[in-house]
């Protein structure tokens, strides 16, 4: 056994070859299919084989290239026989048989091969094999080792004539196929096949000619098949050609065939022969005309191929004559008049068989939709999956049936016919035949080549959809639409997932029209292009030679921040406040009583020798800077580039680089010997940047690995057999809050018996100065691992709790001898330390236990904590608790009970304790018995409490352009900057006076700037103008007044930077994490000096990067690919606060948190209404390449209807005045028409129609359109009112946005102006009958709407009152044409047409208008149904009856016909 292939039977039945190379036959088994639960399994039917002597055999594609065979194609069989012949075969016929040319023998090039006759043969070569085929080329190997690769001509050049073979394929039985092949390929009938540039014509003549001498009653020179079946082989051999043919190997793309047609009977002229063969031929060619006429009725429906419809139309009558089949012949000769003159009719025809109609099914299914209207009048072929020849129809079929409400039953409709409908949801009948369309790959291209009616119900729903379409469509549904902005949205979301693109983009093009392409991009570019220039945003510097230097700070300028503040110069005012790439002179007041220190504090000359230790730390934060701007490819970094810009001496710098790139996730990268060889340089700045960085990028995952290197630095929890270290108590600091970052929400009870532990851990060495900062970041750590988990049922969390409050010093802490005990155990190990005394040092504690607990109780809403962290309400507890710590109380408090924060001043004078409050009033009452100490308490805790308060409000409304806290906040700070120094009138008394006579200034400083930057933090992003002015106030203020303390400094440059966050690009979350990350930032304790690690370490104030998210969204227009203005609604739900709320932002804009948006709609009437309906969730906010992000990263695209100008041309919409501009033009056009003098100048200020509208649209359509049929300067044409149409159409489309309308408005207005010109001048210009049902699918569309059978909430597409000036007139040209009664009742009494002479030839054309218009049915049909009624008739008219009998005829024909029937 040799080959085993897949071929097809003769019947279209699958084949299992296998080649038998020892017996030399091809034996060929059947294969049964046969359909369960929807899937197709195969049986094998060993008693249906059949075999042929074979040597080599291979599967090709030549007879039937274009049928399917289930999922495959139609094969047929090349065989190589014993006798070292080629053979074609399908299924077991043979068809022809080649030959090698003897060209072949020789050394000549293939191109230039002719074919010479049997004669020149070479028969030095043999043919030894057959291998390697593929469709329809295959290798002939020969004997001298050459192989030839030969090409089939599987189908002729011309499309009709190989529409009409594989309709014959499709609908014919295979008896009739195979003796119809053998017609078509028998050599000397279709001597194209032989010819490779045979043209067009010549491929149809011949295919003509073969249906033709079927047509012939007796036929001379051709036999038919005998009904009884023989194998091909012994047709083969028996016949008497077998040593006689001619045949030639097909190579390169031409070929020579002939075909040995088997099976004759031999020669017989009786009559009972010629009646057998009579009777044969009309079987054959009554599926012809079955099969010919769905072709025929599919070619109606594309106004591409008009002239191939004339061209069959001929044929099909010639069929139709021989056949008798009146019917069939009446309906060509109805679309084509002028066929009346060569086939005439005969009504005394036997035949009743009505043919098959598109367009009247069509026009029923609209009318009375697709269950009432008739089956019969699809045709068969239509309803057969998989027939690519009628596909045009059969998805034009199925559109209108989903249109009409018909049901899915499988992969078929009710209405018989297949359909490919795409995935997505959809709520209407037009969603559905969307969804059709795009299955179908129908686009706008496939809808402009139907006839104008059939396309308009189709374009309704397209219109219908184009407002709100479901978001789970396709890409290409969306283009389909004319929303490329949603359709680019869906395809960047489906990369994202990583599918397949070059499907897609195929789909969106076929989707497109070709001159719309360029405009609608199909790939998503990698960023929206920035358009603006820098020239505009250079950075004055005076000190540096041509005016201007680089800072590092050009990124903020593209085009989306140049759209967002305009001409507005606040960007560069930030850049120039916070410009770091120069020294700032800073000038200082000589005081005569300042010490040393307070002088070189704020004395930067570079001749000091600790110049460099007053530089590092800047250069650490400016280093952070810099590396928080890196944006690397594809969101990753790599290994390789973080090592290459390893400094050989480590630096501040690079530490500031490692701890931005770990903030941003990136340090994943490196591995433990990387992170090693960081910590073996032993550089502070270095090792605390590593640390938090690798902490901040394995956030919350506790790695093990990442974990034992953070606690290498923390030398009291080193083993006992550990070497002692020396660490600086800044590393063990920054190792702390490492563990905390690393740890976060996790609640690992180990790990929180470490930290607590830490919290109180007495000092030891020489850092005592720092151990404040030590507790507060073991403090903050602990209460990142716990973080909002202190309401959970942990067993540790109560005596965590308990000893928390002994380490704050409250009075609540139970069992404080165990914890004495517990402390001292825990401190025996080191000798060098110093003892704080048996008690705990609460100076110390506190604020890292309180914060530990504000934490640890995040949004738990528990009272019992809340009550313990009480705020001193009597002089005793004031004067027992520092005033900072009050402070920490009061957030702590805050952040626990988070519902409650309100932002009102009510709220915040509801924190102060009665008696604080009456004590800050009396400050100014004389006759108040407040001594200064008491006074001075009372101001110390007034002033952190609210300055506490504002701090609350800052993290409960991070992010949210909260206008009440905005308005708050501010009006507090305005109210602290008047106590230091009055700025500004105050509003009124509500507000204590005199607070700074009882309190130092540094104080009050602290609690303004700490009220700043809770005001940036809630307005983070926004660019606020009052906020920034009041920023930039400060800066400038403190420069001036000599007020130059480093923190202070610190806080406002902190404060711009929130403010202006990511370039206005990302703003803060108010998750617990981000929470966390900014209670860390807004530590109330500023440094003093650039090396002030004391309190908190100044690389923690970087942490706020990590509660940042990119809520930035940005539209697009999807036309030019630039920022836009747009308008958009968005929808908050419920909170504690508000009900759901809606407001309108103008993009670009910043969106609320995931927790609360609820729903996005682009509003407004210039641009698409788009809505993106959101779940809330209490989640973070996408990431950037999410694949779930419903925003693209930021970029939401729109589209602009046609008609209006964007915001940025038209900021106020007076240009958008579409209509006064038109009809200015309209009013120039109408004066102008007539005189050509006036209509040819044009003065400066004129303005073209093509000018007008290439400003309200990029359409090229549209433009061309304007400069063609609408210039007023345009005079080559006398038509004025046709320019005046014109015009308004233009207007029409323009204005609706509905520009694809022009060629349905144009295609009607010239038809019913070709039909009057045609009656009045007598001139031919319409010679058939076609459109005269599109007209009439028209009018049908337009009675749906009225009726209410198609719905719309815009009205219909086509202007009703355009539709019925049509009805009326095209009645009345048919109802006043002279001579028109006289031919129709001609037609009606004997079914002849007029006579069609030069002057008689328009009588015929009128008659073909009169029957299409007004449905009048055959003749034979109307004779039938008068015998029937006239014997049963009681009265003189027969109106009624035929009314009924005929209900899709039009009452003037049925006027006519009762006429003519009473005569």
């Amino acid at each position: 056994m040799g080959l085993v292939f897949l071929a097809t039977d003769n019947d279209a039945a699958p084949v299992i070859c296998f080649l038998h190379q020892e017996q030399k036959k091809l034996l060929s088994v059947r294969l049964q299919s046969v359909e369960i639960n929807n899937e197709i399994l195969f049986d094998i039917k060993p008693d249906m084989s059949w075999s042929i002597p074979a040597v080599a055999a291979e599967p090709v594609i030549v007879t039937r290239p274009r049928v399917k065979v289930g999922q495959l194609s139609y094969a047929d069989i090349f065989v190589l026989n014993p006798e070292n012949a080629l053979l074609l075969y399908s299924g077991k016929q043979c068809l022809c048989r080649y030959m090698l040319p003897s060209c072949l023998g020789k050394s000549q090039p293939l191109l230039n091969l002719d074919f010479p006759d049997t004669s020149s043969v070479s028969h030095d070569l043999k043919i030894i094999g057959l291998a390697d085929a593929v469709e329809g080329r295959i290798n002939v190997i020969v004997n001298n080792g050459q192989m030839f690769r030969c090409v089939f001509r599987r189908s002729p050049s011309s499309l009709l004539a190989d529409d009409c073979i594989t309709a014959m394929a499709e609908g014919l039985s295979s008896s009739f196929y195979g003796h119809f092949l053998g017609l078509l390929w028998k050599d000397g009938n279709s001597a194209y096949l032989s010819n490779a540039d045979s043209s067009v014509n010549l491929e149809w003549e011949s295919f003509c000619t073969i249906i033709t001498q079927m047509c012939k009653s007796s036929v001379d020179t051709q036999d038919f098949v005998n009904s009884v079946p023989q194998s091909s082989w012994e047709f083969l051999i028996s016949s008497k050609f077998h040593k006689n043919y001619e045949l030639n190997l097909i190579t390169g793309t031409s070929c020579e065939m002939s075909l040995d047609v088997l099976g004759f009977l031999p020669r017989s002229h009786s009559d009972a022969t010629q009646s057998l063969q009579k009777s044969f031929y009309s079987e054959v060619l009554m599926e012809c005309l079955d099969s010919l006429h769905a072709v025929y009725e599919s070619l109606k429906l594309d106004i591409l191929r008009k002239r191939d419809l004339e061209l069959l139309a001929v044929l099909l009558c010639s069929i139709a004559n021989f056949l008798s089949e009146e019917s069939y012949l009446d309906h060509y000769v109805r679309d084509f008049p002028g066929l009346s003159k060569k086939f005439g009719m005969d009504m005394t025809s036997c035949s009743r068989k009505i043919p098959p109609s598109l367009f009247r099914w069509l026009e029923n299914c609209l009318q009375h939709g697709s269950s009432v209207a008739n089956i019969d009048d699809l045709p068969s072929l239509i309803c057969k999956d998989g027939s690519p020849v009628v596909s045009w129809a059969r998805k034009i079929v199925s559109f209108y049936s989903l249109l009409s409400g018909a049901k899915r039953i499988g992969k078929k409709l009710s209405t018989g016919v297949y359909c490919n409908i795409a995935m997505g949801s959809h709520c209407t009948h037009e969603e559905l035949t969307v969804l059709a369309m795009v299955g179908e790959n129908f686009g706008l291209q496939q809808l402009d080549s139907l006839p104008s009616g059939v396309s308009l119900p189709l374009r309704h729903a397209l219109d219908k959809c184009r407002e709100s379409p479901p978001s789970d469509w396709p890409a290409a549904a969306y283009v389909l639409l004319g929303r490329e902005d949603l359709a680019l949205s869906c395809l960047a979301c489906s990369r994202k997932s990583r599918e397949l693109e070059t499907q897609t983009n195929v789909n969106l093009i076929s989707m497109s029209t070709p001159y719309m392409l360029h405009l609608h991009p199909v790939t998503i570019p990698s960023a929206v292009s920035d358009t603006i220039g820098l020239e505009s945003t250079k950075f004055e510097d005076t000190d540096s030679v041509d005016g201007s230097m680089t800072d590092g700070m050009e990124h903020i300028f593209n085009s989306s921040t140049q759209l967002r503040y305009g001409r507005d110069l606040r960007l560069n005012e930030v850049r120039r406040l916070l410009c770091s790439t120069r020294p700032v002179a800073i000038q200082t007041a000589v005081n005569p009583s300042a010490s040393d220190q307070d002088l070189q504090q704020v004395n930067l000359d570079p001749n000091l020798r600790n110049i460099q230790e007053i530089k590092s730390w800047p250069e650490f934060h400016n280093a952070v800077a810099a590396g928080l701007r890196l944006a690397p490819l594809q969101g990753k970094m790599s290994r390789t580039w973080i090592i290459y810009n390893k400094p050989e001496e480590p630096s501040a710098v690079h530490a500031g680089l490692l701890l931005a790139l770990g903030l941003h996730g990136y340090l994943r990268v490196l591995n433990l010997t990387d992170i090693y060889q960081y910590y073996q340089q032993e550089h502070e700045s270095t090792t605390a940047g590593i640390m938090l960085g690798l902490a901040a990028s394995y956030r919350g995952t506790m790695q093990p690995g990442i974990s034992k290197s953070l606690y290498l630095h923390i030398p009291s929890r080193h083993p006992s057999s550990f070497p002692e270290l020396e660490l600086p108590t800044l590393l063990q600091s920054a190792a702390l809050m490492s563990v905390g970052i690393l740890y976060e929400g996790s609640a690992h009870p180990q790990t929180m018996q470490i930290l607590l532990g830490e919290i109180g851990r007495r000092s030891g060495g020489d850092n005592v100065l720092e151990r404040e900062g030590y507790a507060v970041s073991a403090g903050f750590s602990l209460g990142l691992v716990a973080l909002g988990r202190g309401g959970d049922t942990l067993g540790c969390i109560d005596s965590m709790v308990d000893r928390l409050f002994h380490y704050i010093g409250g009075k609540e802490a139970r069992n404080e001898r165990s914890f004495l005990t517990l402390l001292t155990e825990e401190q025996n190990r080191g000798t060098a330390q110093m003892m704080d005394g048996t008690s705990v040092n609460v100076d110390v504690t506190a604020p890292g236990a309180t914060i530990a607990l504000a934490l640890m109780f995040l949004k738990t809403e528990s009272e019992a904590i809340m009550s313990k962290l009480s705020i001193p309400n009597t002089r005793f507890d004031l004067q027992y608790v520092r005033p900072d710590f009050i402070m920490l109380r009061v957030i702590a408090r805050n952040l626990i009970m988070w519902s409650r924060i309100h932002p009102s001043k009510d709220w915040i004078q509801s924190q102060i304790p009665e008696i604080i409050q009456h004590g800050v009033k009396g400050l100014r009452d004389d006759s108040g018995d407040i001594d200064d100490m008491d006074a001075e308490a009372f101001v110390q805790a007034y002033v952190n409490i609210v300055a506490g308060a504002c701090i609350s409000l800052g993290l409960r409304f991070a992010g949210t352009k909260n206008g009440n806290a905005q308005e708050l906040l501010y009006e507090y700070a305005v109210y602290f900057l008047n106590e230091i120094k009055p700025v500004s009138a105050t509003s009124g008394n509500t507000f204590p006076k005199g607070l700074s006579h009882y309190i130092d200034r540094g104080t009050l400083e602290i609690c303004l700037h700490l009220i700043v930057l809770s005001l940036s933090v809630i307005m983070a992003g926004s660019g606020h103008l009052q906020t920034f002015r009041l920023l930039r106030f400060l800066r400038s203020r403190n420069s001036a007044d000599g007020h130059a303390n480093y923190g202070i400094q610190m806080a406002v440059s902190l404060a711009i930077g929130f403010l202006f966050l990511g370039g206005g690009m990302r703003t803060f979350s108010t998750s617990n994490s981000s929470v966390a990350a900014l209670l860390i930032t807004l530590y109330p304790r500023l440094p003093t000096g650039p090396n002030d690690n004391r309190c908190h370490l100044q690389a923690f104030r970087h942490l706020y990067v990590l509660a940042t998210e990119a809520r930035w969204i940005q539209t697009v227009d999807v036309d030019t690919g630039l920022p836009v203005y747009a308008p958009l609604e968005v929808t908050t739900r419920e909170t504690e606060l508000y009900a759901e709320t809606s407001f309108c932002e103008v993009t670009p804009c910043l969106l609320p948190e995931r927790a609360v948006l609820k729903t996005i709609r682009v509003c407004g009437p210039r641009y698409w209404s788009q809505v993106i309906d959101l779940c809330p969730e209490d989640k973070p906010w996408w990431t950037f390449r999410d694949k779930n992000s419903p925003f693209n990263s930021g970029v939401l695209y729109i589209k602009r209807k046609v008609g209006a100008c964007s915001y940025v041309d038209d900021p106020v919409g007076c240009q958008s005045l579409l209509s006064r501009a038109m009809h200015k033009v309209f009013g120039l056009t109408s004066s102008t028409a007539f005189d050509p003098c006036i209509s040819s100048g044009s003065g400066p200020g004129s303005i073209t129609v093509d000018q007008l509208v290439s400003t309200f649209s990029s359409d090229p359509s549209l433009i061309a359109f304007a400069q063609l049929c609408c210039d007023p300067s345009w005079n080559s044409r006398s038509d004025v009112d046709f320019q005046e149409f014109c015009l308004q159409v233009l207007f029409e489309c323009v204005s609706k946005d509905r520009p694809a309308l022009l060629q349905v408005y144009l295609s009607l207005y010239t038809t019913i102006a070709s039909m009057a010109d045609q009656v009045t001048s007598g001139t031919v210009v319409l010679s058939d009958s076609i459109f005269i049902s599109s007209l009439k699918l028209a009018l049908t569309y337009t009675e749906a709407l009225l009726s209410g059978r198609l719905t719309t909430s815009r009205g219909g597409i086509v202007q009703s009152k355009f539709i019925g000036s049509l009805r009326k007139r095209v009645d009345e040209l048919l109802n006043f044409s002279p001579g028109l009664k006289d031919d129709f009742c001609n037609y009606l009494n004997s079914g002849k047409w007029p006579i069609m002479e030069s002057e008689r030839e328009k009588g015929a054309i009128l008659l073909s208008w009169y029957l299409q218009w007004f449905g009048v049915p055959a003749p034979f049909v109307i004779k039938t149904a008068a015998e029937r009624i006239k014997p049963k008739l009681m009265s003189s008219s027969l109106t009624p009856f035929l009314r009924l009998l005929f209900p899709s005829t039009h009452i003037n024909a049925i006027g006519g016909i009762d006429k003519f029937l009473s005569c």
